[in-house]
C-alpha cells in the first residue's frame, strides 16, 4: 500500500509542475443540456446569472449560451447535431457538467509539455472555440474522467 500511495504522490508531484505560471485560472464550467431555452430558463432567469451571448458553433456542431457566475462563465451546450461530441455525452451520461475549461497563457507549449509528461490530448493542436480564442481538449483518460478544456485569452 506504501508503495502506490509514494508512486502515486509522485505522478501527483510530477503533474503539478506541468504548466507552471501557464494555467492562470478557472474560464468556465461547460455543461450539456438537452434544451437551451429550458437551461436557460433556470440559470438566467431563477439563478439569476447574466446572460452574455448565444452562439452557435458549426465546428463542434453546438449552440453555446454563455453566462456569468461573478467571476466565472457558465457555457450551457446544446447539441445541434445527433454526431457532436456533446450529444454523445448526453446519451451516455445524462445532462450535466460536461468539461472545466482552464484559461492558459502559452496553449501551443502547454500541450507539448502535458504531452511530454503522458497526458492523453483530444486536440494535438489549438483550434478556435466559442468565444474566439484558442482552445483545446485533454481526454478524460488521463485526467480521471474529467474532460478538461485549455483557453488562451
Amino acid at each position: 500500500m506504501e508503495c502506490c500511495l509514494y508512486g502515486h504522490f509522485n505522478t501527483l508531484f510530477a503533474l503539478e509542475n506541468v504548466g507552471e505560471n501557464m494555467i492562470t485560472g478557472l474560464d468556465h464550467i461547460g455543461i450539456a443540456v438537452n434544451n437551451l431555452n429550458e437551461a436557460l430558463e433556470i440559470y438566467e432567469r431563477i439563478l439569476g446569472l447574466k446572460l452574455v451571448k448565444i452562439k452557435t458553433v458549426e465546428e463542434q456542431r453546438v449552440k453555446v449560451a454563455m453566462l456569468l457566475a461573478g467571476g466565472t462563465k457558465i457555457e450551457l451546450l446544446e447539441p445541434t447535431s445527433e454526431e457532436s461530441s456533446v450529444a454523445r455525452f448526453i446519451a451516455k451520461k445524462g445532462e450535466g457538467i460536461q468539461h472545466i475549461a482552464l484559461t492558459v497563457s502559452d496553449i501551443e507549449n502547454l500541450l507539448e509539455e502535458i504531452k511530454r509528461k503522458g497526458i492523453a490530448l483530444i486536440d494535438e493542436k489549438p483550434r478556435i472555440g466559442a468565444e474566439g480564442h484558442k482552445i483545446a481538449f485533454l481526454h478524460p483518460k488521463s485526467t480521471k474522467n474529467v474532460l478538461v478544456e485549455l483557453c488562451e485569452k
